[in-house]
């Protein structure tokens, strides 16, 4: 397979400094997809496809009437990360972790922050994220997002941003773990040679993570929660219960009874100390929060709050979702750790300030639009594609509704060639690092994450459910890759 007609445009390209020159962490990899022979980088796809269809990685995509369930595509070409690269990545990931986590314990305890008028309390109450019964709640360890997916973006000339923070229920990691089993027997050469740095022990930290929130520490009872089989993400609930040794849980398998919560099993009632929640903050409890639900434990909210049981990521993490909050973490680095953010965030404009709505109106066609609290590509408009129809229709719901608005300047984001037929074309993608909190100052990352590439040409909509697929990510140790 040859990258001579590759052509990596004016993008910035994670593979190729320019044509016909890989950058140093992928000269390694370049050439070895070059030593393949005609049409075996096309089996070796379908042979990663073959696998990834027998493993049962799939997704469901809510609307559609083809049939829900659907196999999360996968590229051959991985995305490479040299060390020099993912080193600052993984600093200001933890920055920003932490201070994210200090908001979220302000913001329901004395909200200094607020009061101090660096965070409008109107945009924080607003949110829909937000839960008043949070308010007082103190989580063990003074922990609220044991586990977040940061989505980060590279522009034109190779700055990463910050596109937007999850913290109630960041899902894809399966992929990330499942996409490199896969790897290592398509390309086991190149990746033995490459030395990458490994995925695998993520269940295991994860399971630390959670264990920590108990004082019984490693004897701790930890469940997966998970709203059922027909929950778009439940391949990754059941998944990663499974690779950490614990159970995967409904609603309806636990109950609350003397203060504590239960597990139901064959030999009767076992005590649950830790929750891996998957399910959405509202759901969690019909008795606080939604009274329709049927997915959560009626009373579980007020075991949380006396400390009969731990629950990850905490009940009320969901504000730091929110774009329209996302666009302040900057300056939420800067109260609570007196530095500046390392990561930057995408410049933002809120639609809430009228100076920034009459601009956003008045570039709509040059603009990407978000709704605060959507996700997977949905309630966006991106200007640059759109019609004049729909900018017409995304006017009128600004104007109606502009805190749930944000609008930021189209990136070019970064790409990666993508094995296309029979020949590699350049596709944008975006990463998606993970982090976990346990406390303190020094969260621990994921080396690497989840990549997603937009399969669709001159698409820049990386998102499953709009279409996007996913690559392996390949963080290097030291200077490996390097050599030929």
């Amino acid at each position: 397979m040859s990258f001579s007609s590759y052509d990596p445009g004016d993008h910035f390209d994670e593979m190729f400094a320019r044509a016909g020159v890989p950058r140093p962490g992928a000269a390694l990899l370049a050439k070895r997809v070059e030593e393949l022979g005609p049409g075996e980088l096309a089996l070796r796809q379908a042979a990663a496809e073959r696998a990834l269809l027998a493993m049962g990685i799939t997704f469901n995509v809510y609307g559609h009437t083809d049939g829900a369930e659907k196999i999360f595509p996968f590229d051959v070409i991985p995305r490479v990360l040299d060390a020099a690269t993912w080193a600052p990545l993984e600093r200001g990931l933890k920055q920003r972790i932490v201070a994210l986590n200090h908001f979220l314990a302000d913001i329901y305890g004395a909200q200094r922050i607020v009061r101090d008028g660096v965070v409008p309390k109107e945009l924080v109450e607003t949110a829909a994220g937000y839960l008043k019964p949070c308010a007082g709640l103190r989580p063990p360890a003074g922990v609220w997002c044991h586990v977040t997916g940061t989505d980060l973006v590279r522009d034109r000339d190779g700055t990463f941003y910050v596109l937007e923070d999850n913290l109630r229920c960041p899902s894809g990691v399966s992929y990330v773990l499942e996409n490199r089993r896969v790897m290592k027997h398509t390309l086991p050469q190149v990746f033995a040679a490459s030395r990458v740095r490994p995925v695998d022990v993520y269940p295991g930290q994860l399971l630390e993570t959670f264990q920590r929130l108990s004082p019984r520490g490693h004897e701790a009872t930890v469940v997966v929660l998970s709203p059922g089989r027909f929950n778009a993400a439940y391949f990754e609930h059941s998944f990663l219960a499974r690779q950490m040794g614990v159970e995967l849980v409904e609603g309806s398998d636990l109950a609350v009874r003397d203060g504590l919560v239960w597990m139901r099993t064959t030999r009767g009632f076992e005590r649950v100390d830790v929750i891996y929640r998957r399910i959405d903050d509202l759901f969690l409890d019909p008795k606080a929060f939604r009274a329709d639900s049927l997915l959560g434990v009626p009373g579980l909210f007020e075991v949380y709050r006396a400390g009969g049981v731990a629950i990850g990521n905490a009940p009320g993490t969901g504000v730091a979702d929110d774009k329209v909050i996302y666009a302040f973490v900057p300056e939420m680095i800067r109260y609570y750790l007196g530095e500046a953010a390392l990561l930057p965030n995408v410049p933002t404009y809120l639609c809430s300030r009228p100076k920034d709505l009459a601009y956003v109106l008045d570039h709509l066609d040059a603009l990407v639009v978000k709704a605060a609290n959507e996700s997977g590509g949905y309630g966006m408009l991106i200007g640059p594609a759109s019609t004049a129809e729909e900018r017409a229709v995304f006017a009128a719901r600004l104007r109606a509704n502009p805190r749930n608005y944000i609008a930021q300047p189209t990136l070019a984001l970064s790409r990666v060639p993508t094995l296309v037929e029979d020949r590699l074309e350049p596709r944008h993608v975006d990463l998606r690092p993970y982090v976990l909190h346990r406390g303190g100052d020094d969260p621990w990352v994921l080396p690497g994450g989840l990549t997603r590439v937009a399969l669709r040409r001159g698409s820049l909509v990386v998102n499953s459910s709009q279409g996007g697929g996913s690559k392996d990510t390949w963080v290097l140790a030291d200077d490996a890759g390097a050599s030929c």
